[in-house]
C-alpha cells in the first residue's frame, strides 16, 4: 500500500471550487463535487441534538441516489430556523439547474460561523462557476476552499492493488477547533475508484470513524455541522467489493489509512495546539474501556 497526502486523481470523480465571498473576497469558499453516474455514497452525519440545516436536509435527500455535494465555508448556516433550510434548499436546487439533475440529488454542506444567514444570492450567484471548474485535478484547491481557521489544507491518498488491479483513495478534510469525538465541527470526503455496493460502503465507512475521526479530540466540543462522505466511483469496473471478503478487508485498510491520516493533520492543526500526543490503552478489558480510560 502507497500513502501520500499529496492528493491523487480518482477517475470518475471531479471537484470544482470557487469564490462566493462569504467571508473574504479573495479566495475560495465554495466547492462543488461531481460523481460518476453509478457511483455509491455512504455518509456519516453528526450526532449532535442541534443539527445544522445542511444536516437535516442531507438526511433528506439521501433517500435518493447523490450525483452532486456543494460544500461552502465561512457560515455554517446552523442557528438559522426555517429561513436556514429554506437557503440550503435553494442552493441545491441552483446545482441541479445548471446540471440537469434532481435537487434531491444534490447534499449540501457547510462550515463557519454559527447562528448568521447564509448570503445565499452570492453562493447562488458562483455555483455555475464552480460547476464551470470541475476538474479530476481538483482536490487541492477545494481542501483549501473548505478551510475556515484551518492553517493549511488537508489531503491524504493511498492506493492498493488486488489481483493486478490498481486502486486509490483519496480524501480530504477541514477541521481545526471544536473538534472532539464524534467527528465535531469537521468535514470529510474520501472517494476511490473500486467498484462498492452501497450497502458495503456503508460498512466500510462504519468501521473506520471509530478508530480515524471518532478518536481525535482538541477541545472538547461538539458541533452541529460535522459530516464524513465515502463515495466509490467504480471506474475500476472490479466486481464489486462485498463485506466479509478478504478483498474488503483491503479496501476497509486502505480507506481507514486516508481517515487516519486526515484525523491526524485536524490534530496536529488544532486551535492552539503545540503539541500531538497519542494514546496507547493496553490491558483493558474491552474496546469500551479503552476508550473511557483514553478520554479521561
Amino acid at each position: 500500500m502507497n500513502h501520500q497526502q499529496t492528493p491523487q486523481v480518482i477517475a470518475g470523480l471531479k471537484l470544482g471550487s470557487t469564490c462566493a465571498g462569504i467571508r473574504q473576497s479573495d479566495r475560495d469558499d465554495l466547492v462543488v463535487i461531481e460523481m460518476a453516474p453509478g457511483t455509491t455514497t455512504a455518509v456519516v452525519l453528526t450526532r449532535n441534538a442541534f443539527q445544522a440545516a445542511p444536516v437535516i436536509m442531507t438526511r433528506e435527500h439521501l433517500t435518493e441516489t447523490p450525483r452532486y455535494l456543494v460544500i461552502n465555508s465561512g457560515n455554517a448556516n446552523a442557528g438559522t430556523g426555517e429561513q436556514g433550510l429554506i437557503n440550503a434548499r435553494l442552493i441545491c436546487e441552483r446545482v441541479a439547474q445548471h446540471t440537469s439533475r434532481s435537487a434531491n440529488q444534490v447534499l449540501p454542506f457547510s462550515t463557519g460561523v454559527i447562528g448568521e444567514q447564509l448570503p445565499v444570492e452570492s453562493i447562488l450567484q458562483a455555483i455555475p462557476q464552480a460547476i464551470d471548474n470541475l476538474s479530476e485535478n481538483g482536490w487541492s484547491k477545494a481542501a483549501k476552499a473548505i478551510m475556515t481557521t484551518d492553517t493549511r489544507p488537508k489531503t491524504a491518498s493511498t492506493s492498493f492493488r488486488i489481483n493486478e488491479k490498481q486502486f486509490q483513495v483519496t480524501g480530504i478534510c477541514k477541521g481545526s477547533g471544536m473538534i472532539h469525538p464524534n467527528m465535531a465541527t469537521m468535514l470529510a470526503f474520501i472517494a476511490t475508484d473500486a467498484t462498492v455496493t452501497q450497502q458495503a460502503l456503508q460498512t466500510c465507512l462504519d468501521r473506520v470513524i471509530p478508530d480515524t475521526f471518532n478518536s481525535i479530540t482538541v477541545d472538547g466540543d461538539t458541533s452541529t455541522n460535522d459530516a464524513c462522505v465515502l463515495m466509490a466511483t467504480g471506474q475500476t469496473g472490479n466486481p464489486a467489493f462485498q463485506p466479509e471478503s478478504r478483498d474488503f478487508q483491503i479496501l476497509v485498510n486502505a480507506v481507514k489509512t486516508v481517515c487516519a491520516s486526515l484525523a491526524e493533520q485536524i490534530v496536529k492543526d488544532g486551535e492552539g495546539a503545540t503539541k500531538f500526543i497519542r494514546i496507547q490503552v493496553d490491558n483493558a478489558y474491552d474496546r469500551a474501556e479503552a476508550e473511557l480510560v483514553g478520554k479521561t
